[in-house]
């Protein structure tokens, strides 16, 4: 019987597959590390053979770890980040860069080398602004393929696919290239709701009147918890399993986050906002009817549940601020999962001792890979205040505490602005892999004052790629449908009032350090 699931999420580092009951139980999971090169501080490519050769390892691997057959596989469904792949008319890949390693034909999602093109689609007074939050993002992709058009025109000329890394998954599944309505209208500036998704005008602007057919303009797109197809032969050989297989619609990583997080009866309830945490952080709500404000990504439609509007807020750097200060620190090293565990045992010890505030005197701007809520501004920088020559392990752990307070203040700053856009938060549900880091699960609840949910599923975005896969393959009627059948209760964390003076404090220093900055960038 054909009644499991296999979900993929491809993140910035590794690949991550799992294998899902029907009722959303993880039988198995296997992460594979991703080759990435890093050609500036806020540049990044991969190869996209390397992302595809890594995801049928991680496959493989973990359907035998989970001891079932193909024939008990019904659907397979991928998440990733929002990076870019590019092909050219024969779907080979353009390169980027070339070593021995292959070719280098996928830019990064963290990939900032266009934030002069994202300037000048920004001062245009075109809707797709409007729907970027009156900023486009240097990570989004017609910013990324402008700069490719003006810089690498030869590339441009040969390029025949460009495909988010979700829908190019799909495509190396199925030989599909329909792309998904979740990736086109959050990151393409494609709209779900009208007669005219595309936004040719502003794409004749700037020379771009050929980008939709090179990105799938010709293909209707699916939504997710729809089938792109079945495994082909080339595809079901490489990933151990068989062609009765059916492949969903991709997702961008946090949205299928999102789809695991939010629970079925809340999936469109304004102010339930899912918390998807890990190298960065995605905020994503949903609703009825669409809202906009200043830094807020979206309103998207359809990019999650059929009709509903999904927005999205964010920090650059979460998780990704607190591996930089392990590898900075004399103490650190590599920021593996075990020296992160080290640091937060340290750290609950002394908070034990000495409550929250032992480490005060240190205060730290979380920015430093820029701000995509509420300020929207990927030039921006971080801070750090209250620096001794303290060398010691101890005095590491004070500085990742600190950091962890400053990411949690931050998420207090972009909740408040939402509030103040007529999108109050009653609630956040946290996946990714900041549900495993304790401090912060903590944090997020006694520094905003809103309850946490974290499920206890131990990898809620592989979860909202099984759904999407459960779907797709009819194991249930609709997506609403498989994600109640699959999502498992959620343990509460509620704020804890005894802290709220001290973090108020925290929070009136946070905002005297932005000023202090603004003070700085200002100065001769």
């Amino acid at each position: 019987m054909r009644d499991h699931v296999i979900a993929v999420d491809v993140g910035t580092a590794s690949v991550r597959a799992g294998v899902f009951d029907k009722t959303g139980i993880m039988l198995a999971r296997k992460v594979e590390p991703l080759r990435l090169r890093r050609p500036g501080a806020r540049r990044g490519e991969y190869i996209s053979e390397d992302i595809w050769q890594t995801t049928a390892t991680a496959v493989r691997a973990a359907r035998l770890a989970a001891g079932l057959g193909p024939e008990q596989v019904a659907g397979l469904a991928f998440g990733a980040t929002c990076s870019l792949v590019l092909l050219d008319g024969s779907g080979r890949p353009l390169p980027l860069f070339e070593d021995e390693a292959g070719t280098y034909d996928t830019l990064a999602w963290f990939d900032h080398r266009a934030e002069a093109e994202a300037e000048e689609l920004s001062a245009t007074d075109d809707p797709a602004v409007r729907h970027s939050g009156g900023s486009i993002s240097p990570e989004m992709q017609v910013p990324k393929l402008l700069w490719l058009k003006r810089n690498r025109p030869d590339l441009w000329q040969r390029a025949g696919g460009f495909f988010d890394l979700a829908d190019y998954l799909s495509y190396r599944a199925t030989g599909n290239p329909a792309r998904s309505v979740s990736t086109l209208v959050t990151k393409w500036f494609y709209r779900a709701d009208s007669d005219a998704p595309w936004p040719r005008t502003l794409l004749g602007t700037f020379g771009l009147d050929d980008l939709p057919e090179k990105a799938g303009a010709a293909h209707a797109p699916c939504p997710p918890g729809a089938s792109v197809g079945r495994l082909s032969t080339q595809a079901a050989e490489a990933l151990g399993l068989d062609r009765d297989v059916a492949v969903a619609a991709g997702m961008v990583d946090a949205y299928a986050g999102a789809l695991g997080a939010l629970p079925a009866d809340k999936a469109a309830a304004s102010g339930e906002f899912a918390l998807i945490g890990g190298t960065s952080s995605c905020l994503i709500g949903q609703g009825g009817e669409p809202v906009f404000a200043k830094s807020l990504w979206g309103p998207y439609f359809s990019a999650i549940h059929k009709n509903q509007w999904a927005f999205e807020a964010g920090q650059s750097a979460t998780g990704g601020l607190l591996n930089h200060l392990l590898e900075i620190h004399a103490e650190g090293g590599p920021a593996t999962e075990d020296r992160h565990q080290q640091v937060i045992a340290r750290i609950t010890e002394m908070l034990a001792e000495n409550g929250p505030g032992f480490a005060d005197g240190l205060d730290i701007l979380p920015d430093f890979h820029g701000s995509r809520s509420p300020f929207a501004d990927p030039t921006m920088t971080g801070m750090i205040a209250g620096l001794t020559l303290d060398k010691s392990f101890d005095g590491l752990c004070r500085l990742y505490w600190r950091a962890s307070i400053a990411i949690a203040l931050s998420l207090r700053q972009i909740l408040e602005h939402l509030g103040e856009s007529r999108i109050p938060a009653t609630g956040l549900h946290l996946a990714g892999g900041h549900r495993r880091n304790p401090l912060l699960s903590r944090l997020f609840a006694d520094v905003t004052g809103l309850p946490v949910h974290i499920s206890p599923t131990e990898d809620v975005v592989l979860l909202g790629s099984a759904i999407n896969a459960g779907a797709a393959s009819g194991l249930y009627p609709d997506l609403g449908s498989t994600a109640a059948a699959m999502q498992a209760a959620a343990e509460l964390t509620d704020p804890d009032p005894s802290f709220a003076d001290y973090y108020d404090r925290q929070y009136a220093r946070l905002k005297i350090l932005q000023a202090c900055r603004d003070t700085l960038a200002t100065a001769g």
